[in-house]
């Protein structure tokens, strides 16, 4: 996967106001869909009910592409309560997927 700055994605998700985060999870969701992973479509992160299960598919796809090294129910509740900050966490277990 490819290597990115887990402050890096913080400040750009602050200063674009969230759309900078959007873009990294769809980047992100792509790699791990290269990798054999699940993961939905990025447009349904907008629509409410299915977002939930979006952000579900995502954290399942993100403990399978780093085998097992971040737990599916944490990535969730990540994504669900502290949203950008999330990738914050979950970036460097990213990187060191290779």
């Amino acid at each position: 996967m490819q290597q990115r700055s887990p402050v890096t994605i913080v400040l750009l998700g602050f200063v674009t106001c969230g759309i900078y985060h959007l873009i990294w999870m769809h980047q992100v969701g792509e790699e791990m869909r290269a990798r054999g992973a699940e993961v939905p479509p990025t447009w349904h992160i907008i629509i409410p009910i299915l977002n939930f299960l979006w952000m579900w598919k995502w954290a399942q796809a993100a403990e399978k592409v780093t085998n097992g090294a971040l737990s599916a129910g944490l990535v969730f509740v990540l994504l669900w309560f502290l949203g950008p900050m999330a990738a914050f966490l979950v970036q460097p277990k990213f990187n060191e997927v290779h």
